[in-house]
């Protein structure tokens, strides 16, 4: 089998790297951000959003594919949309079955998986013109690098704004004997998208190829 045959050849493996870093949705796309304003105020929140966004794509993706010469071009959007709620649905009842505490402080932004721009997006780009396998890595690779910025801007808000890491006390106590103080700004949904920003500009700093491309 040739190396473009292989499920894991070079170019199939670049659709869950890519992502990651030269094209994530979130910092280079610009898709998804309303989530990561949402749920990023603490770690564990962002980490089960980014867990359930990646199980909701991948599958998303396959099924897509394995149905692309049989869903009917006009009525595609709608098929779509039915996947993805009823993948919804499955991950958001196990959400309240297991770990119910997250589930009530997700809240509705499970449910709006079903509307996530990056989801549908790579329906459209990918899924529908693609065989299951890539398409699967394509679904997990984006899933994975909308998740990873979801990670980040969680763990710097809860870390600054509540001095604790998944609920964990991470700064000594000492220091706030000596005035060290929370950030409260940082549990504020305005500096989720100043995080953000600030991810975007150390990429694109790092990344000379991004500003070459837009202008």
């Amino acid at each position: 089998m040739s190396d473009k045959e292989t499920l894991f050849s070079k170019k199939n493996l670049r659709l869950l790297t890519d992502p990651l870093g030269s094209k994530n949705p979130i910092t280079v796309q610009v898709l998804g951000i309303c989530s990561a304003l949402a749920v990023t105020a603490q770690l564990k929140p962002s980490v089960v959003m980014a867990i359930s966004v990646v199980a909701v794509m991948g599958f998303s993706n396959v099924i897509v594919s394995l149905l692309r010469n049989t869903i009917p071009n006009r009525i595609r959007i709608i098929v779509q949309l039915v996947i993805v709620a009823s993948l919804v649905i499955l991950v958001d009842q196990i959400l309240k079955a297991y770990i119910y505490d997250v589930s009530k402080q997700l809240s509705v932004f499970v449910g709006l998986i079903i509307t996530n721009c990056i989801i549908m997006g790579r329906l459209e780009a990918f899924a529908l013109g693609n065989k299951p396998g890539p398409s699967f890595l394509d679904g997990i690779g984006n899933a994975a690098g909308y998740g990873l910025i979801l990670v980040i801007v969680g763990f710097f808000r809860e870390l600054l704004g509540a001095g604790t890491i998944w609920g964990l006390q991470i700064i000594p106590e000492g220091f706030y004997n000596f005035g060290y103080v929370n950030n409260g700004l940082m549990v504020l949904s305005p500096m989720a998208l100043i995080t953000v920003g600030i991810i975007i500009w150390v990429q694109r700093y790092r990344n000379t190829e991004l500003v070459e491309e837009n202008k």
